[in-house]
């Protein structure tokens, strides 16, 4: 991943958000969007912006791979952690398959049906 000084250090020091974050290839070249590096606290004027799109260092037989699974196939790229290896900071890229419409309203349903579950619980406990 292609970063400045300043995005490093707050790296190294665990600053940094992955949670809405995705991986995009765009003009032959692959992309990180949406990622929170928070801005180093010891940083002068000069600190980078906390969200903005990072360039990923990739072989080109990767990239032309992971084009052909988010083009043909539908699928997201997904980074799933990051971390340092010899100096460098890299990050783990996952192809995930989105969750359709019906699945979504189930997981909802199933989440509205515990939380009502817990709460009477709660109040019966208090009784």
């Amino acid at each position: 991943m292609v970063l400045t000084g300043t995005e490093v250090k707050s790296a190294k020091t665990g600053k940094i958000q992955l949670k809405e974050s995705y991986a995009e290839i765009l003009d032959n070249e692959a992309w990180l969007m949406n990622a929170h590096i928070s801005e180093y606290s010891h940083g002068n004027i000069m600190n980078h912006a906390p969200v903005r799109k990072r360039k990923l260092l990739l072989h080109r037989s990767e990239i032309d791979k992971l084009r052909v699974e988010t083009r043909e196939k539908g699928l997201t790229l997904v980074p799933t952690r990051l971390y340092l290896k010899g100096g460098k900071i890299k990050v783990e890229i996952a192809v995930a398959k989105g969750k359709k419409f019906h699945d979504k309203r189930e997981a909802t349903k199933a989440k509205e049906m515990q939380a009502e579950a817990k709460a009477e619980m709660a109040r019966r406990a208090r009784q």
